[in-house]
């Protein structure tokens, strides 16, 4: 079966976060990471044999979905994992926060990669602990993390490293020794790690794997909390259901602990959603995935023949980090808001002479952004 993504599906006038900032603005919304494209058929079907029931009580953890997901991570990573690891939460975001309550104290400290996307400063600050900065920098094409740039802080202060892979803004998705290189320098500062891995699933270079920095050693799967989650992959991100692994039974404590009269438990449709896209939607995700790895090539190719604008490769993601630092004017995002064209300011992410495109829109869309980003570089 064929799916199309370039079926234009008008969300202007429905409760979508993306397309209501804009509301009766000539502006084209390419910002916040959902995409525009229907979920799977198998999704939609699930939700709509759950609503006929015409019940809708408290639910919990569906046996099928923890089943799927298991059989998941051995398949994909030949990472065996225990469904007693697993916490299921209403969303990623509240796991790093979580995290960062949960394994770090009063005075303690965490480090992230810098630029990163904003919840994993915002965690921190929301926890009343400093965060150390690791900056990404440009290796043979690649964002990466420069851990060698901040050993000479490392006092012992720091307690958690926040990582996120696939790297959001830019695309990175480290290689294992890469991972191993993270996992030595947190076991030579007796860190813990939480690792962002919503993105895991949209990798659109060829050849390219993900690795879960937890399924490197035993040594990884103590020290780790995992995040997961299909809402980027399918387009559920409305219907918050992420996963948690964690395999040390005493963090997993911490975490559940902290997480107590704070954090409610997923919604029941939620759960529907989830487990009909991991168990069905791979064909969908296939086909998406082509479609995607399209838009990024064109993306690619005519951001840098835009004067005073240019990317790197990425391999994974939808979302293009775009340098705008050769281009004269004092806020780019800004400058390309009053060209019609809503992107992410890059100062969200730790620097704002950057924007970051959501791509995962049809192409068309895509064009006509791209036409007035063009027109109006030109037009300096």
């Amino acid at each position: 079966m064929a799916f199309n993504f370039d079926e234009w599906v008008d969300r202007s006038h429905s409760d979508s976060d993306k397309w209501h900032k804009y509301a009766g603005k000539d502006i084209i919304p390419l910002w916040v990471a959902d995409t525009d494209f229907r979920s799977p058929p198998a999704v939609i079907e699930a939700l709509q044999q759950r609503i006929a029931e015409g019940v809708f009580g408290y639910g919990y953890p569906s046996p099928e979905l923890t089943d799927i997901f298991v059989r998941r991570m051995r398949e994909l990573y030949q990472w065996e994992i225990q469904p007693e690891w697993l916490v299921f939460l209403p969303g990623l975001v509240c796991g790093l926060n979580l995290s960062v309550r949960a394994l770090t104290a009063d005075g303690e400290k965490t480090l992230a990669p810098h630029p990163i996307y904003p919840p994993f400063v915002r965690s921190s600050n929301f926890a009343g602990r400093k965060q150390i900065s690791a900056p990404m920098v440009l290796k043979n094409q690649r964002w990466v993390m420069d851990l060698d740039a901040i050993e000479p802080r490392m006092d012992g202060s720091a307690k958690l490293l926040m990582l996120c892979n696939p790297h959001n803004p830019g695309g990175t998705v480290y290689t294992r020794e890469e991972l191993e290189a993270q996992l030595e320098f947190a076991r030579r500062h007796n860190l813990y790690i939480c690792s962002d891995e919503i993105h895991c699933d949209l990798l659109l270079e060829p050849g390219v794997r993900h690795v879960p920095i937890a399924s490197l050693s035993e040594d990884a799967q103590q020290r780790s909390i995992t995040l997961m989650a299909p809402s980027k992959t399918f387009n559920i991100a409305g219907l918050g259901a992420s996963i948690a692994i964690i395999p040390n039974a005493e963090l997993r404590g911490r975490f559940i602990q902290t997480r107590a009269g704070i954090v409610p438990g997923v919604d029941i449709l939620a759960y529907v959603a989830a487990t009909a896209a991991y168990r069905d939607g791979e064909a969908w995700l296939r086909d998406q995935l082509d479609y995607l790895r399209a838009n990024r090539d064109r993306v690619f190719e005519r951001i840098n023949t835009m004067p005073g604008l240019s990317m790197t490769p990425m391999a994974a993601t939808y979302l293009a980090w775009i340098d705008a630092s050769q281009l004269p004017v004092d806020n780019p995002h800004a400058f390309f808001e009053q060209a019609g064209v809503g992107l992410s300011p890059g100062s969200d992410f730790g620097n704002p002479r950057f924007v970051r495109l959501n791509f995962g829109c049809t192409r068309a869309l895509l064009d006509k952004a791209l036409d007035r980003m063009e027109a109006a570089v030109k037009a300096l």
